[in-house]
């Protein structure tokens, strides 16, 4: 018996409760090392938002541009669920704007050029009911980079089975 004005996590009508990964990019932190990370909400549409809690979205590829003060996602794909329920001009890899404080907006500008680097994406999830996406300031890795990554990997995996 569930008791009054608590709510279970992942229960619910109305998803308010809710919380867990939808998407990671997992490449990111492969090709690119990350220097600091910020939260960010998306502007989605309805249809959007089931599709994205129902893991028909993804991250591959995608990055993040700043023009004029606004924050964009580019190249980030939600899949509809059902195709009968999107507008028949939907695009299904569009730009999508992220709901950021213009504070942050400006300390991510300056944090790309001091480093000269990018921002990209690097998981979405929940919280509090609400579609929200990790993004980085990052700058790519070279293939020795890569290597040393891989490297401290495998000694990691060979350390936890002997």
């Amino acid at each position: 018996m569930a008791t009054k004005g608590k709510k279970q996590e992942g229960v619910g009508g109305d998803g308010a409760s809710y919380t867990g990964r939808f998407a990671e990019n997992r490449r990111a932190r492969f090709d690119f090392e990350i220097l600091e990370t910020y939260e960010a909400g998306l502007r989605l549409e309805g249809f959007e938002v089931k599709a994205v809690r129902a893991g028909k979205c993804s991250l591959a590829g995608s990055y993040c541009i700043i023009r004029e003060g606004k924050a964009e996602i580019v190249g980030m794909r939600i899949d509809p669920i059902q195709i009968k329920n999107v507008p028949i001009d939907y695009v299904a890899d569009r730009r999508r704007s992220l709901l950021i404080s213009k504070a942050q907006i400006r300390e991510i500008e300056r944090a790309v050029h001091t480093h000269t680097g990018t921002v990209i994406p690097l998981s979405l999830f929940a919280k509090k009911g609400y579609v929200k996406i990790d993004i980085g300031v990052a700058r790519g890795k070279n293939q020795r980079d890569k290597r040393e990554t891989i490297k401290k990997r495998q000694d990691m995996r060979e350390a936890r089975e002997s």
